[in-house]
């Protein structure tokens, strides 16, 4: 059986040297981000930004729910591969970062596909349900004590086949670390064995940045 790849930080180099092109926007988002300091690490890697892109893409997603907008990288991200009329919601409670991301969106041009909100990321969700607002992919990247109530709540805002991909799930490795026992590891760890169960869905890890779960609603 083969072995899995180690991604050392020259592999993530030249594989980022040989893939999409991100656009100026995108790499002003990262040269922003990088000037934050720590809180930088609440970003999506480029691959991930290339992940995010494909599946947009293969997947003929129109209409996004973002939970955690940050700057704006990965919600810009989605906006620039969806259809000329598709459509991204991103949620965020700070209103500082919703100023920063959506001026980002206007630089690259893409406000018209994305609508912001600012506050609790479950009264909105509720208020989306009562709308009957129905989307093709939710991309969670919020606070992780929330994660399971995120996941739950998303799966009754997408149909069958729909998506959800949810970000930090290996938590810089930590999960596996049996010397690891602080609360928020131990939050990735109980959600991600509660998606694994979840017979609603079926799901795969995929090791690209701090970790992807896409799910797939059956």
């Amino acid at each position: 059986m083969g072995s899995n790849l180690v991604i050392t930080k020259e592999i993530e180099n030249y594989i980022n040297n040989h893939s999409l092109e991100l656009t100026a926007v995108q790499k002003e988002i990262i040269s922003y981000n990088n000037s934050l300091g720590d809180i930088k690490r609440m970003q999506i890697s480029i691959l991930q930004c290339h992940f995010l892109h494909l599946i947009v893409k293969i997947s003929n997603i129109k209409k996004v729910l973002e939970i955690g907008t940050f700057t704006g990288l990965s919600g810009l991200t989605m906006s620039i591969s969806l259809p000329k009329d598709g459509e991204l919601i991103t949620i965020d409670k700070s209103a500082e970062r919703n100023k920063i991301a959506s001026n980002f969106f206007r630089k690259a041009k893409q406000e018209k596909k994305i609508k912001t909100i600012i506050g609790s990321a479950l009264e909105s969700i509720s208020n989306l349900k009562e709308k009957e607002q129905k989307f093709d992919l939710v991309f969670i990247d919020a606070d992780k004590e929330n994660y399971k109530n995120y996941y739950n709540q998303s799966l009754d805002l997408i149909e069958k086949n729909g998506l959800i991909i949810v970000d930090n799930v290996l938590w810089h490795g930590e999960v596996v670390d049996t010397k690891k026992q602080d609360k928020l590891t131990t939050v990735i760890r109980e959600f991600n064995t509660y998606v694994n169960r979840d017979k609603r869905t079926e799901n795969l890890i995929i090791p690209v940045g701090d970790g992807l779960t896409v799910c797939r609603k059956l």
